[in-house]
């Protein structure tokens, strides 16, 4: 005899189980005699049962057995025979008096040494307390609000409540199911391996599933027990409408609040009027879903538009300035007085409140508006009109943030104003310390180009200049004052004057230079000044130049190649150690010289290096493609916009200011200058008087008032050399914008005019020179000084 489950065994140790505490019997089912007794009289443990039910065997005992439970019982005591092994039961047993018990049985199959089952041997006790209370449990579970559902360990259902049922089909429908197969629990993405998962880890779990409509959620509270699992449903729908709903609230706060903070940022950082439209228009205009935006300012007693978005142009002509303050009949006129916005949902509502606009509603083609009063300090500045292309209703909350808004766009409206109003100080006292117009002058043809950077009452310091010189030179200068702001604006100012006032004294390049930088020392320690100054003599066609700091000019020739001059690269104004270099170099006739500040050429995403070459590629690509050498200022003043704008990036994101000037080189041709040695003797004077008459009339000069006073001018000039100066004497003449006379000696003394008296019988000859010629001077060269005069030309004459 042997047990299956527990190995071999002896026949006295064939109770299946150990014994519990509750009262039980222990039974013995003989298979081949069908006999069955017990160690205890049946009646001790089941009461009311019939005490000979033992000696019937187990046809009694079967008949004893509830009508419902017997099919389950038949089959669980041939299940655990077939299988050699042990079986558990529970089912009802009639008493004598005809009412039932329950009994749990628990049996063991005993087999003969060939495995042939023999007995069966088993215990039964009462279990019908116990089945009472689960009874009762199973009343509670069944009525209760939320779904229960009991699976068993392959996951079939084994009983489900009512509120289950609603969910997962009828009892009698799904009871013994695969929970998979229910069609309400395949609707259900992932839930049958969160399930699986759960029973797995042997902890319980809670998780929240969306419905098979879509609509509904259920709360799953997932309890694993050694039987199988228990699942509780828990109906949330409305907790989660709830929820979403508190959600989509916090949402639109936090979006409201995130709008209100952006457009404040954007406000604060909005420089002009035109900035402070940009914030509003992306700010306010998408989310809402509006579609047309006007920006009204008061100027005066009117109401001019300051700026719109989404109305046409002939819209707003039509309305900048239709519209008075005072006057309550507009719209905008009563929300100004009243201090208060105005909300209208539809066409006909505005056309009710305010009859004489319809024009303005047929040509704005809106359907809804908002207008919001802009008032600073109780002084009204304008308004902001928001309008909608449908009839539309604001509710409380955009009402509320709209109305907050108006106060933060009237600020900002407000500092844009006064911003506006010092960027247009600043600009035009910035364009007044420029020149208004560059001189023409023979020798060059000049053009130039100021950009200043980026919106902002912070001007810059760059400049340039065109200064006429003695003897048909020019002056070419472009300088820079380092930063921005009005002290560098006045700087620049400045410096200007004293670049002209040098250059009046005739100085080369070098000492202008070093002048200006006693005049930048002067000024503190945080002054820095790039200054580039040159000389271009049309007679020997050469360019003298000192350079503080500023980049290098280019050269456009007129074999199309570009070059950038040779530089020493001296310092800064202001931190400069003078002397400075003074380089020279030969410009070929109608050579293109570009003078740049450094804003031209580098910015945040481009070194100096790299914009000097794109420079000079412009130049070659321009110059190359011009038909003939441009003649007059209008063609370089064209090429200067080209070159600025392929250059300069847009000007709101221009971080320099950046000045151009461009200059194309004229030399004097020989048969405009003529030059002769004259000899140290008092006779010179009467030599120079013949041969100006004779230059002047090979020149077709030959005006007799001209010739006179050409004479008495070079004859006071020579005199005075030979009286007071040294040889060599040299007398040149030159025909250019003016007749100009020059007498040259080797003296370094500079004539003064003398105020002289009645009696004196010397003195009056420079008076003399200066009531006689447009201007003189001195210039000192290399060998000793130059003095000359400026007359000018008589008009051409013409043939009839």
């Amino acid at each position: 005899m042997r047990a299956l489950e527990n190995g071999p065994g002896t026949r006295e140790a064939a109770s299946p189980w150990d014994a519990e505490r509750e009262p039980s019997i222990t039974y013995t089912w003989d298979l081949r005699t069908g006999e069955l007794t017990s160690d205890l009289p049946v009646e001790e443990v089941l009461a009311g049962i019939d005490p000979e039910v033992m000696s019937g065997g187990i046809e009694a005992w079967a008949e004893l057995i509830h009508p419902d439970d017997l099919p389950g019982a038949v089959a669980g005591f041939d299940t655990g025979i077939q299988l050699r092994g042990g079986f558990q039961n529970e089912y009802r047993i009639r008493r004598q008096d005809g009412t039932y018990l329950w009994i749990e049985a628990r049996a063991r199959t005993i087999t003969d040494e060939d495995g042939t089952p023999v007995k069966v041997i088993g215990t039964l006790r009462d279990s019908s307390e116990t089945h009472a209370a689960a009874e009762s449990v199973g009343r509670a579970l069944r009525h209760m609000s939320d779904g229960f559902v009991s699976l068993d360990t392959d996951w079939r259902i084994g009983f489900l409540n009512q509120a289950a049922e609603r969910l997962l089909g009828a009892a009698g429908d799904v009871a013994g199911a695969l929970l998979w197969n229910i069609p309400a629990v395949r609707a259900v993405p992932g839930l049958e391996q969160r399930c699986r998962a759960t029973a797995a880890e042997g902890q319980p779990a809670e998780f929240d599933v969306p419905g098979s409509d879509g609509t509904s959620w259920y709360h799953l509270r997932l309890v694993p027990v050694p039987e199988g699992l228990t699942l509780y449903i828990t109906d949330t729908t409305e907790r989660h409408l709830r929820e979403a709903e508190r959600a989509a609230a916090e949402r639109s706060a936090a979006e409201r609040a995130a709008l209100v903070q952006r457009i404040t940022r954007e406000l604060a950082e909005a420089v002009t009027a035109q900035d402070v439209m940009a914030a509003v228009a992306d700010g306010v205009m998408t989310p809402l879903g509006a579609t047309g935006l006007v920006m009204l300012g008061v100027v005066g007693d009117r109401l001019n538009v300051v700026g719109s978005r989404g109305y046409p142009e002939r819209f707003t002509r039509l309305l900048d300035g239709q519209w008075t303050v005072r006057d309550t009949t507009n719209p905008v006129g009563e929300s100004l007085r009243t201090r208060t916005p105005l909300f209208i949902s539809s066409p006909e509502e505005f056309l009710k409140r305010y009859p004489r606009i319809k024009t303005l509603i047929r040509e704005g083609g809106k359907q809804a508006w908002a207008l919001l009063p802009l008032a600073v300090s109780g002084r009204g500045i304008g308004a902001a009109v928001i309008s909608f292309g449908r009839p539309r209703v604001l509710d409380d909350d955009e009402r509320t943030l709209l109305t907050a808004l108006s106060g933060l766009i009237a600020q900002a409206l407000e500092r844009a104003g006064l911003y506006d109003e010092a960027t247009t100080r600043a600009r035009t006292l910035q364009r007044s310390l420029l020149p208004q117009a560059l001189p023409e002058l023979p020798e060059v043809t000049t053009a130039a180009r100021y950009q200043p950077a980026k919106q902002g009452a912070d001007v810059g310091g760059d400049w340039y200049d065109v200064i006429p010189l003695s003897a048909a030179r020019v002056a070419l200068v472009i300088g820079d004052v380092m930063g921005h702001g009005m002290a560098e604006a006045a700087t620049m100012g400045r410096l200007r004057t004293a670049v002209r006032t040098l250059s009046e004294l005739e100085l080369p390049p070098d000492e202008i230079l070093g002048h200006l930088n006693d005049i930048v020392g002067e000024l503190g320690t945080d002054a820095f000044v790039t200054c580039l100054y040159g000389i271009y003599d049309p007679v020997t066609r050469r360019l003298s130049y000192a350079s503080a700091g500023q980049p290098p000019p280019a050269v456009a020739h007129p074999d199309g190649t570009v070059t950038f001059l040779s530089m020493t690269p001296d310092p800064p104004l202001g931190v400069a150690a003078p002397p400075f270099e003074t380089l020279e170099t030969l410009l070929p006739a109608d050579s293109l010289l570009a003078l740049y500040s450094d804003g031209l050429v580098e910015s945040k995403d481009r070194d100096v290096t790299t914009g000097m070459s794109r420079l000079a590629e412009l130049l070659f690509e321009s110059v190359n493609a011009m038909p003939t050498s441009p003649a007059d200022a209008s063609d370089l003043d064209a090429l200067c916009a080209t070159l600025t704008s392929a250059l300069l990036p847009a000007h709101g994101a221009l971080i320099d200011d950046a000045a151009l000037l461009l200059a194309r080189t004229h030399p004097l041709d020989a048969e405009n200058v003529a030059e002769w040695p004259l000899p140290q003797d008092p006779v010179a004077a009467g030599q120079a008087r013949d041969l100006v008459r004779a230059q002047l009339k090979d020149w077709d000069l030959a005006d007799e008032d001209l010739t006179m006073t050409t004479e008495l001018l070079v004859s006071e000039l020579v005199g005075n050399v030979i009286r007071h100066a040294c040889g060599p004497i040299r007398l040149r003449m030159l025909r250019s914008r003016t007749l100009i006379c020059e007498v040259s000696d080797a003296s370094l003394t500079t004539p003064h005019i003398r105020h002289t008296s009645a009696t004196d019988e010397g003195g009056r000859g420079l008076q003399l020179i200066s009531a006689l010629c447009q201007r003189w001077g001195t210039r000192h060269t290399r060998t000793g000084k130059s003095i000359w005069t400026e007359q000018p030309l008589p008009p051409p004459q013409f043939d009839l």
